[in-house]
């Protein structure tokens, strides 16, 4: 029932960083879109005074998200959660790693309205993933890899930060900050106002 991604071993410990100076040091973490599973049982070792609740609508990737947190006694029991339903339990924190390009736009307009209805007030919202920005170039593997998302989906692709940003404001969400991150990724931590 475990899976694998490659791309967590390389990314887990600075997304892990940042988590470090955004998370509240207790409360709730949400995460949206768990995949296998992999990053919330790093998250959640790491981070033993916050409460983790992973999420994924596909059953495969919950019995996988259950096997790997299946020791870890500060993570729930996975839910099953369609991003794009924006029906979110409560939470003091959201995270969504690798999610808004490998969907269509309306699961990120989703997870934007929900996160602006469970989250308090300076509460944050944790974006990672490759992204555009207007008026910077983007990597050669950046555009490569786009490619070949729309070809999987032509609803898929990488988002602009700023349409991104315009989309939670809509939801009382404002970017206070942007990461760089290795392998042309960013996090983007938008909190509620």
């Amino acid at each position: 029932m475990r899976r694998h991604a490659p791309a967590t071993e390389r990314n887990r410990d600075p997304i892990a960083a940042v988590l470090a100076e955004e998370l509240p040091a207790t409360g709730m973490v949400l995460e949206i879109a768990s995949g296998t599973g992999e990053h919330c049982a790093f998250f959640a070792e790491r981070f033993p005074g916050l409460t983790w609740q992973p999420s994924d609508p596909d059953a495969d990737a919950l019995a996988s998200i259950a096997d790997w947190c299946a020791e870890l006694h500060n993570v729930e029991p996975p839910l099953k959660i369609d991003a794009a339903t924006g029906d979110f339990p409560p939470a003091d924190a959201l995270l969504c790693v690798n999610m808004v390009h490998i969907s269509p736009w309306q699961a990120t307009l989703g997870l934007l309205a929900g996160a602006g209805k469970v989250l308090g007030q300076g509460a944050p919202l944790i974006l990672y993933g490759p992204y555009r920005r207007e008026g910077v170039e983007t990597a050669p593997s950046n555009e490569a890899f786009e490619l070949w998302l729309k070809d999987k989906d032509p609803r898929f692709g990488l988002r602009f930060v700023e349409a991104v940003s315009e989309a939670a404001a809509a939801q009382g969400l404002a970017l206070a900050r942007s990461v760089e991150m290795p392998a042309n990724n960013l996090m983007l931590i938008y909190r509620k106002v």
